[in-house]
């Protein structure tokens, strides 16, 4: 594959991040994913559970904004609430519920930018530079997808992938896969350590987390 350089001043009035070679976030695409069916929380949608009088995915938003040119949210229910955050919301073309692949899938349908930046909704302490890290791997290691790990393992739903891996993805739907590491493992896969920032994989499964969420927001007085 060609990997296209990017330059500072190709998108007015966008930051760059810059590595050796800039890239212009105008060229990343970022995906929330908050489609799912969260049945370890009973159903509800988390990425409105309230934390400290705030919906999780707004912790979200407003950490991925300045990492990207364009910001979509991926939802099954609750579109009108989700649209309110200003970002267009796009539903999984599968009908069901198939896991994070199908609403990637639908993400890069809409993206007109040669890299999608995925990350689930219901972790509030994603780092400030969490496409500039990917992004650095990916293209030192000519890699297709680059995914973040805490240090034990890979984190599958925090990747930087290549727009251009759209018809390999809905192949792999289309034959019934599900499976978001073994879709990985068919291309070009750089793992990227984040175990500097453990709390970024921090995510809410039970009501239980949700308290331990809220005094960790508390403290970093996000």
């Amino acid at each position: 594959m060609m990997w296209p350089i990017f330059s500072p001043g190709m998108g007015t009035g966008t930051e760059t991040l810059m590595t050796g070679t800039a890239m212009d976030i105008a060229d990343i695409t970022a995906v929330i994913l908050a489609g799912g069916r969260a049945t370890r929380m009973g159903g509800t949608d988390k990425g409105l559970v309230t934390l400290n009088n705030r919906a999780m995915i707004e912790y979200v938003i407003e950490t991925l904004r300045p990492q990207a040119g364009t910001l979509l949210i991926n939802a099954n229910r609750n579109l009108d609430i989700y649209r309110r955050y200003g970002c267009p919301v796009i539903s999984d073309d599968l009908e069901g519920y198939h896991g994070p692949l199908a609403g990637i899938a639908s993400a890069m349908r809409s993206a007109g930018t040669d890299l999608l930046l995925v990350t689930p909704c219901d972790s509030p302490f994603l780092p400030d530079d969490l496409a500039r890290r990917l992004y650095d791997q990916m293209l030192e290691n000519h890699a297709d997808i680059s995914v973040a790990n805490n240090g034990k393992r890979i984190q599958p739903v925090f990747a930087l992938i290549n727009t251009g891996l759209r018809d390999s993805l809905q192949g792999y739907l289309d034959k019934g896969g599900r499976k978001i590491d073994l879709w990985y493992n068919q291309h070009t896969l750089v793992s990227v350590d984040f175990a500097d920032k453990p709390e970024t994989f921090l995510n809410i499964n039970t009501p239980e987390d949700i308290l331990e969420i809220e005094s960790r927001l508390d403290t970093c007085k996000c």
